[in-house]
């Protein structure tokens, strides 16, 4: 049964979300809080853990997975990323923005895209996800919290754990989110000169990107 973590969305209890990272650790999945739905996250190099998210969500290895970092210092160790990418990147985050980025050789080639080797990354602006990645030590990967079939992102702690409570590790209950998915743009194109394409408007404003 998942463990059940109900913390403050703004001085989270440290030792909780120490729970939380030592089960992730350990190779658990966790449904975790972010600034746009709640998502599942599991330890970037545990490949059973990778596996089981993606049986979860029932999607295959085509489907984007997003890394979840700190800030952008972060970033740089897994996305190759030049000065006009970078600002953008900078303008936008924390916030509720996935960029899809040519993926370095840190990332492991199960993550990225098979036939493009680029990979979705995001700086959220939650302070619990942020906690949370700190205690981690490095970046989380994650998908948003979809039940197989459904179009919604589930936004409610209880009803996860009473529906994946046999699938995952843990629940971290810092209430409700703002049940909109990000904004998702491809920065890929700007490594050959032309303009950063939007694969999804969500709730990240295009007009910080100058869009």
């Amino acid at each position: 049964m998942a463990q059940y973590f109900e913390v403050h969305p703004e001085n989270p209890q440290q030792r909780l979300l120490k729970q939380a990272a030592a089960l992730l650790q350990r190779g658990e999945i966790v449904a975790v809080p972010t600034d746009s739905s709640y998502a599942l996250a599991c330890h970037l190099d545990d490949k059973d853990a990778v596996d089981q998210l993606r049986r979860i969500r029932q999607v295959d290895e085509k489907h984007h997975l997003t890394l979840l970092c700190r800030d952008l210092s972060e970033l740089a160790n897994y996305a190759r990323v030049d000065n006009k990418q970078y600002r953008l990147l900078k303008a936008a985050t924390p916030g509720p923005y996935t960029f899809l980025l040519e993926a370095t050789k840190e990332v492991p080639r199960r993550v990225s895209h098979p036939q493009r080797k680029t990979i979705g990354l995001r700086v959220p602006d939650h302070k619990v996800l942020l906690e949370l990645l700190m205690l981690h030590g490095a970046p989380l990967l994650a998908t948003t919290l979809i039940a197989p079939g459904e179009t919604e992102a589930l936004n409610d702690a209880q009803t996860i754990r009473e529906r994946f409570e046999k699938q995952i590790g843990a629940v971290i209950d810092a209430g409700a989110c703002p049940s909109q998915p990000t904004t998702v743009v491809d920065l890929t194109p700007m490594g050959t000169g032309d303009d950063p394409v939007v694969v999804r408007q969500g709730r990240g404003t295009l007009a910080v990107l100058g869009l």
